[in-house]
C-alpha cells in the first residue's frame, strides 16, 4: 500500500477526491487530510507520506510555499489545479503531474498508475525545486525543462535542444553537447510544451529548434541541415510553414 495525503482547502474537494481514490486506487492507503498549509506542513512531517495530492491554491499560501517547507521530505507529488495557465504550464516544465479540476476519475487512474510504477524508486525531489524556482519567475519564459528519463530527471537548456524525435510514444531529445535522452512521453506533448517562436513541427516524427537550422537543402521535398550534422526532412504539408519561419530568421 502507498501511504497517501490529500492537501485541499475545500471540503467537498477533499471528500471528493478521497471517495475517488478509494473506490478506484485500491494500492492506496489514506493516512491523513488536511486543509491549509500549516495543517499540510504538519501532516508530511507527522505520517511521512508516500504520495501527496496537493491542491495549488489555498487560504494560507499555495501549494509550492507548502513544498518548501518540507524540503528534505521525499514523496510522489500530484497537484490539483484550477486553470492557472502559469502553474500548468510550470508544472508540465518540471515533469511534475497534476489534476485538472473539476477532477476527472480516469485521470486520477492514470495519475495513480504512474505513481505505482514507480513505487520502487526513490521519488527524486529535484524537479521540485526546479519547478519552486519557476514557479517565482513572473513570465512564462521558462529557459530550462526537466525531462524524465528512468528513474533520474535531466534538467536541460531549452536553447540546447537540436531537435526532438517521435519513437512510438516516447519522445528522443537531441542535445548541443551529443547527449541523447529518450522520454516517455508523445512528441505532442513537447510541440505543445515548448516555445512555439523557437520550435516548429516539420514532420510527423520531427520537431526542429529553428535556431539550430544551420542549411536548407532543395532536394526532393526539402531537407533541414541542423547543427548537429542530422538531416531532417521536411513533409510537404509542412514546407510553407517551415519556410515561413526560415525566412524571418
Amino acid at each position: 500500500m502507498i501511504k497517501t495525503i490529500i492537501i485541499e482547502d475545500e471540503q467537498k474537494s477533499r471528500e471528493m477526491m478521497a471517495a475517488i481514490l478509494q473506490k478506484n486506487c485500491p494500492e492506496l492507503e489514506i493516512a491523513g487530510v488536511a486543509e491549509n498549509v500549516a495543517e499540510g506542513v504538519k501532516l508530511i512531517k507527522s505520517v511521512n507520506p508516500e504520495l501527496v495530492f496537493l491542491d495549488i491554491t489555498m487560504p494560507d499560501g499555495s501549494g509550492f510555499d507548502l513544498l518548501e517547507k518540507v524540503q528534505g521530505h521525499r514523496f510522489e507529488l500530484i497537484f490539483a489545479t484550477a486553470s492557472d495557465q502559469h502553474a500548468i504550464r510550470a508544472i508540465k516544465y518540471s515533469a511534475c503531474d497534476y489534476l485538472l479540476k473539476p477532477i476527472d476519475i480516469e485521470d486520477v487512474k492514470q495519475a495513480v498508475a504512474k505513481v505505482v510504477a514507480k513505487k520502487n524508486q526513490v521519488p527524486n525531489m529535484e524537479n521540485l525545486q526546479f519547478l519552486i524556482q519557476h514557479l517565482k519567475r513572473a513570465d512564462d519564459n521558462f529557459q530550462k525543462i526537466t525531462l524524465p528519463t528512468g528513474n533520474a530527471y535531466e534538467i536541460v537548456n531549452v536553447k540546447d535542444i537540436v531537435r526532438c524525435e517521435a519513437d512510438g510514444s516516447y519522445t528522443v531529445f537531441y542535445l548541443s553537447d551529443k547527449r541523447k535522452l529518450m522520454i516517455s512521453a508523445g512528441l505532442k506533448h513537447y510541440e505543445e510544451l515548448l516555445p512555439e517562436n523557437d520550435f516548429i513541427r516539420v514532420h510527423h516524427h520531427h520537431l526542429i529548434n529553428m535556431n539550430h537550422v544551420v542549411r536548407f537543402l532543395k532536394e526532393d521535398g526539402g531537407y533541414a541541415i541542423m547543427s548537429d550534422g542530422s538531416k531532417i526532412e521536411i513533409s510537404r504539408r509542412k514546407k510553407e510553414a517551415f519556410m515561413e519561419r526560415l525566412n524571418k530568421a
